[in-house]
């Protein structure tokens, strides 16, 4: 029962990813001012603008969501292993906006990547108590 509370943090992520104050892109505004510019981590906006993280981040979430959903269902050990890591990755690629700046990153962004951390401990958690 308990390992079911592995979908919580990856949801929440998701739900926060689907909302459209995640990613952040800063432009230069005509006076020389920066001007933002927030859209979703779906969105392909940021990624065509070089923002890879929220983009990947969001795709990596859905897939750590569906592999925790097929190993809890299945019952298989090694896909919590590989929900881990990809969970990992997708950890990684949420904090990427801040390579670029801290401007580049947001409050709901950083709500997203506090939910992938939490995923990751529980998945690590799992993962250990399942190879002993």
């Amino acid at each position: 029962m308990k390992k079911w509370f592995a979908l919580l943090p990856v949801a929440l992520a998701i739900v926060l990813e689907a909302l459209p104050w995640g990613a952040v892109l800063v432009f230069m505004g005509p006076e020389g001012k920066d001007w933002r510019s927030v859209c979703s981590y779906f969105s392909l906006t940021p990624f065509g603008y070089a923002n890879f993280g929220p983009l990947i981040a969001a795709v990596l979430s859905c897939v750590v969501l569906f592999l925790v959903l097929l190993a809890l269902v299945s019952g298989k050990r090694k896909l919590w292993g590989v929900a881990k890591f990809l969970c990992y990755f997708a950890l990684a690629a949420s904090l990427g906006p801040l390579a670029l700046g801290l401007r580049f990153f947001s409050w709901i962004g950083a709500g997203i990547s506090l939910a992938l951390f939490l995923e990751a401990l529980i998945l690590a958690r799992i993962v250990r108590r399942t190879q002993s």
